[in-house]
Formats: C-alpha cells, structure tokens, sequence
C-alpha cells in the first residue's frame, strides 16, 4: 500500500476502533519507491489511539525514528526491514514506547550488540523474538540478556549463534523466562542440561532442521526435561522424528507434558500471510 493510500485511510476510516496494524514497504523496489513518513507514524498514534500491535514488512525505516511511532504500542514487529543505526540505541529517549511488551526482530540486518543492550530502555518488555539476527554475538547476547532479566519469552531463530551458548546465557540471566523457543544448531547434551532446574521454564521449543551430530538423543532430551520442574509444553519441529520411536519415547516418558512433535511448515514468501 502506498502512504498516499493511507494517509486517506487514517483521515477517512481508522479511528479508536483500530487495535492491530499490519504493513508492508517498498524497501526492495528501488530508490524512487515510496517510504514510510515520521509524519504518517505520528499521525497513526494521534488518530488511533488504541494501537496496541503493529507489524511492518519490507520497510526502511531508517529516515523514521523511533520517537515517531504510536506511543501506545504494546507488540512491535519488523520483518525484513532496515533500521538506522541510531534507531534503539541505549542512550535514546527512555521514555519511548513506554507500553512496549513485545518486540519481534526477524531478518533485521542492522541490528547488532548495541541495539540488543538499547532494548533495556522499555521496562515493560517481556518478549523478545531474534530472527536471523546474524551481527547479535555470543558475547552481546550474554551482555544484553544480563540487562534484561525480566524477560518472560525468548526466541533465538536462524542465528549464526549456538544453541549452547543461547542457553547459557539465558540459564546464567534469565531466571524468570517461561517460554524458551530456539533453532538446535550447535545443540549439544551438555548445553540442553543448562536448564535443568529453570524455576519458571513452562515451555520449549526446539526447531530444525537436524544438522548436528552433537544433538541430544530423545532419552537426553527426556532426562534434561524431567529435571524442568515447571515445563508443561515441549515442541520438537523439523527433527524428523514425527511418528518415530524417538516421539513414543518422549510421551510415554513425559505424561505431565502436551508432547509436540511435528515437521516445520512450509514458509509463505508473502508477508501477508
């Protein structure tokens, strides 16, 4: 859609009555494509006032700061879109997106360490999603955990990371996380056994595909989450063990848990679905 089309939109129709938002850019249609306003963003928080979810797709967003955006957003994603290298930096303005619960990064190629440790600015952050995030390190992702313990869910997908090392920092910082969700490359036994003993831990999510020789075994798999006190949900994606002995070995050992096991869906190259 392109801004003119909205700008008439949000004079015309949207109003209080508008809770969820999703948009899609023209990032990759050349420098003359139209682009997203700090004017538009700004005129977006003043005309709906309930904004509570908005998710941009193939955006630059490097012309529009952060202070632009409806300041009553409680989910914001970015998918595929680029972002300026000020744009969540530590020293910006704290009192920033103030309701901010949610924050999805997937394909975001500028988002490095410095911006992982600026998202401490937003209190109420709970939910972080890291996807594809390939300038996040193993050190600045230990250093950015340490600074936002608070942090209820995390997921770490298609990241140069380690599975290992994802979950040493989240055993060593987040103490509080209920909802672990990460992709198994560099997934070792001993990295797996970080969370045992995770006083919170309710659910965890392990996605493919099988790359490793160094992946748990089912009966590892089984022992580490026998020792997750709290785990109800465990969800094996992609590991081509749906309908083996490996998925029997899980629920038949794991009676208090909803046991998933099932291949990864296909991806839909349209953003709007």
């Amino acid at each position: 859609m392109r801004p003119k089309v909205m700008w008439h939109l949000l004079r015309r129709y949207m109003a209080s009555r508008l809770h969820s938002l999703r948009m899609g850019g023209y990032l990759f249609s050349g420098s003359q494509a139209p682009q997203l306003s700090p004017a538009l963003m700004r005129a977006l928080g003043q005309k709906c006032p309930n904004l509570k979810r908005l998710c941009l797709h193939v955006a630059d967003l490097s012309m529009v700061p952060i202070t632009s955006l409806p300041c009553t957003l409680r989910t914001l994603e970015l998918h595929s879109c680029e972002i300026s290298m000020a744009w969540l930096l530590k020293e910006q303005d704290p009192t920033v997106l103030p309701l901010l619960e949610c924050i999805v990064l997937d394909r975001v190629p500028a988002f490095r360490d410095e911006h992982l440790q600026g998202l401490t600015r937003f209190r109420a952050l709970r939910s972080l999603v890291l996807g594809g995030t390939y300038r996040v390190t193993e050190t600045g992702l230990d250093a950015g955990l340490q600074e936002l313990s608070y942090l209820q869910r995390l997921e770490v997908l298609g990241c140069t990371l380690s599975a290992d090392s994802t979950l040493l920092a989240i055993s060593r910082h987040l103490r509080d996380v209920r909802k672990i969700r990460l992709t198994v490359r560099g997934l070792s036994a001993p990295g797996l056994s970080v969370l045992e003993g995770m006083p919170a831990l309710e659910s965890l999510c392990l996605l493919g595909p099988l790359i490793t020789p160094e992946m748990p075994s089912p009966a590892e798999i089984l022992s580490s989450c026998l020792a997750m006190p709290k785990l109800r949900v465990l969800e094996l994606q992609g590991l081509g063990w749906e309908g083996q002995e490996a998925e029997r070995i899980l629920c038949r050992g794991l009676p208090h848990c909803m046991v998933i096991v099932r291949a990864c869906p296909k991806e839909s190259m349209d953003w709007w679905m």
